[in-house]
């Protein structure tokens, strides 16, 4: 689950991390509230969208001016003339795809006197098995372009669980940022924070870019991206409450809901799976065969007729899709089941786009005599290989 960057800063401070003043904007009446809060000289207006870039994009709409997604403010004037300028419009980044993203929230904040900009973030090392922290002297740039053109600016340093960030830990990070005096000292103890906050909180991603050394010496959380693992929120009804369901896709909201696992995709072909690994398998031979997966759709190992149907109705939802594919190997979830669920989807939707079904295990054959006997127009695939070349032929019209 991710977060704004307004609320993940809040999140930091809870845990001592330094940040700026500032004040969320979810309406344009807040706007002169928030503004009047702040004690300028500069005023930065910050776009709220789950996507990186916002600097650097662009919104569709003319009203809205060239400039981008983040914008300085030198007076209180100017600060609201950029709120009502950016509120309601679609901001277009490198990470929202053409589409763009409609700014809904927006977010006033003190701004700050930069002397230097660095890199900092905590994730999950799954080949080392710890949390790792990546940190780099080139802030407020991409790190896969410094990982790709200077890897050498670039030091990934794992923590022991056991212990911790510790003193050493700390000083290597400072080494690395190339950090002295005060801004050493700041970060000595903001690394230690960090790791806390990401541990404490289930945190997946932990993104400051930049991380910032001002004039006066001292460092401060600039911007942060904050990404959770789905599997621990119940751990955390604070952070649950946090998601702002705007940013999913209704489908991926519903899917939730039935306890599914979908993302939408960008092709015409639906896939209904059970099991990660099948999903990408059957994506990549879809692929392989000249079309493209329209979502990655999960259904589990233990679902019944309902979530299956479920999760059919769902895809269906996609005006992109034109022919569906059914890839289920039963092991605890049987194929009678699948088939049985499938086959009420249809009816229920009026499927009026090619479907193909491969079931493999547990009671399969009683599963392609309830398709065989259904009378619907279904396609069954006796593997994985013959599925995707039936579905793709199916929605190439051959």
């Amino acid at each position: 689950m991710n977060i704004h960057e307004y609320q993940a800063k809040a999140v930091l401070k809870e845990f001592g991390a330094p940040v700026a003043a500032g004040v969320p904007v979810l309406s344009l009446a807040d706007a002169q509230k928030a503004i009047d809060s702040l004690p300028g000289p500069l005023w930065v207006v910050k776009s709220q969208i789950h996507a990186g870039g916002r600097g650097k994009g662009k919104f569709k709409e003319k009203e809205a001016g060239e400039k981008g997604g983040v914008r300085l403010a030198f007076s209180k004037e100017q600060a609201l003339e950029n709120v009502k300028a950016m509120l309601g419009h679609t901001l277009v980044t490198n990470q929202t795809g053409p589409a763009g993203k409609q700014v809904n929230r927006l977010y006033i904040e003190d701004g700050a006197d930069i002397e230097k900009e660095l890199y900092l973030s905590l994730l999950v090392d799954r080949g080392a098995g710890r949390v790792a922290f990546v940190a780099s002297t080139e802030g407020g740039m991409d790190i896969e372009e410094v990982a790709h053109k200077t890897p050498e600016k670039i030091l990934t340093l794992d923590i022991v669980p056991s212990k911790g960030v510790t003193d050493a830990d700390a000083a290597k990070l400072c080494d690395a940022l190339g950090l002295k005096d005060q801004a050493r000292t700041d970060m000595m103890g903001l690394s230690k924070i960090l790791y806390k906050a990401f541990t404490e909180k289930d945190m997946s991603l932990l993104e400051i870019n930049p991380l910032i050394v001002m004039k006066n010496g001292r460092v401060r959380v600039l911007d942060a991206k904050v990404s959770f693992d789905d599997n621990a929120l119940f751990r955390h009804p604070d952070i649950e409450a946090l998601r702002d369901k705007t940013e999913q896709d209704p489908k991926e909201t519903e899917a939730k809901e039935w306890d599914l696992a979908y993302i939408a995709l960008d092709g015409t072909i639906g896939c209904m799976v059970n099991g990660a690994g099948l999903a990408m398998a059957t994506m990549d031979i879809i692929k392989l065969y000249g079309e493209a997966p329209a979502n990655f759709c999960d259904v589990g190992g233990g679902a019944d007729e309902k979530k299956v149907t479920a999760a059919f109705k769902i895809i269906m939802k996609d005006p992109n899709v034109k022919g569906i594919l059914v890839n289920i190997f039963g092991g605890i979830m049987k194929c009678d089941v699948i088939a049985e669920g499938v086959l009420a989807a249809v009816r229920e939707t009026s499927l009026a786009v090619p479907l193909v079904v491969r079931l493999e295990g547990t009671n399969v054959e009683k599963g392609k005599k309830i398709i065989a006997d259904s009378g619907l127009n279904v396609i069954p695939a006796n593997d994985l290989d013959d599925a995707a070349q039936k579905i793709v032929a199916a929605v190439k019209g051959k």
